[in-house]
């Protein structure tokens, strides 16, 4: 099995893929669209992309391209995300000026980051970070990625678990071209959808799961790329339970007659079959 991330080696989404699927072959990439790309024209089976995370929030770009292409999510998979402060070996904490990582992973470590007044500098990607310190150190400056990343780039680890919250996990979704097989065990699934512009619209689309007893574990907003209407709302949901099972078909279909757009992204089982991703050291 061949499974896309965005990034580099030791990046969180490979870890994440790894624990979820050992025997697996992972291919990295620099952007979202390709990892995509690679999944929608074959050249890969899986891709595996972040969603969510505890502290920073959701990935906007994840969720335009579930909206853009025609891949199924298949599964979710969350991991225990601990970030460390890496620097060259012979590096102070003390010594450290700027740190640079990916745009997500220096909002999850905002308070450290401003607890020791360093300047934070976006990339594209944690481990892609890690690496390029090791290829070319400069004085004063460290990286924040994992520590799985610091041993495969020779880094050392001068702060460790240093994201703002303990408590700090990423959500990912398990991208296939083809749905998979049910199977045993509780389903969760994830669906798009929009509403016409009048008073009560998202109360009546919302009233469409409460009416069938379902659970909604998730509803976010984003503005919809509609050049006629700027920032017109566009929802992502999620709800316990399979498409196909009585109630949320049902809810489904009184959502198709309610809304203005629907998409279902994906009937998957939930992470509480999967099991949390954690590090086998803890």
């Amino acid at each position: 099995m061949r499974i896309a991330f965005q990034g580099t080696e030791g990046a969180y989404s490979e870890e994440a893929s790894l624990r979820a699927f050992p025997e697996a072959e992972t291919i990295g990439l620099p952007t979202f669209h390709q990892v995509f790309a690679a999944v929608t024209e074959g050249e890969v089976d899986l891709g595996v992309v972040p969603v969510e995370n505890t502290t920073a929030g959701i990935i906007n770009q994840t969720y335009d391209l579930l909206l853009e292409t025609d891949l199924h999510v298949v599964g979710e998979l969350v991991l225990k995300v601990d970030h460390c402060l890496l620097a060259p070996p012979g590096t102070r904490l003390e010594d450290v000026r700027k740190v640079i990582s990916h745009p997500q992973g220096l909002a999850q470590c905002d308070g450290f980051i401003a607890r020791y007044k360093l300047e934070a500098i976006p990339v594209y990607d944690t481990a892609g970070a890690a690496r390029a310190l090791a290829e070319n150190p400069e004085p004063g400056l460290a990286a924040i990625a994992s520590r799985r990343a610091a041993e495969r780039y020779g880094l050392v680890v001068l702060a460790k678990s240093i994201q703002d919250f303990i408590g700090n996990y990423t959500r990912f979704f398990v991208l296939s071209r083809e749905e998979w097989p049910r199977r045993e065990g509780p389903y969760k699934t994830s669906v798009v959808f929009t509403t016409r512009h009048r008073p009560g619209e998202l109360l009546a689309a919302l009233k469409a799961f409460a009416d069938q007893g379902i659970n909604l574990t998730k509803l976010e907003s984003r503005p919809r790329r509609n050049p006629d209407r700027p920032f017109s709302p566009i929802f992502y949901a999620d709800f316990e339970g399979h498409a196909e099972d009585p109630g949320p078909s049902q809810a489904l279909l009184t959502l198709l007659r309610r809304a203005s757009f629907v998409k279902v992204l994906g009937s998957y089982p939930a992470v509480t079959s999967w099991g949390l991703l954690k590090d086998p050291e803890e």
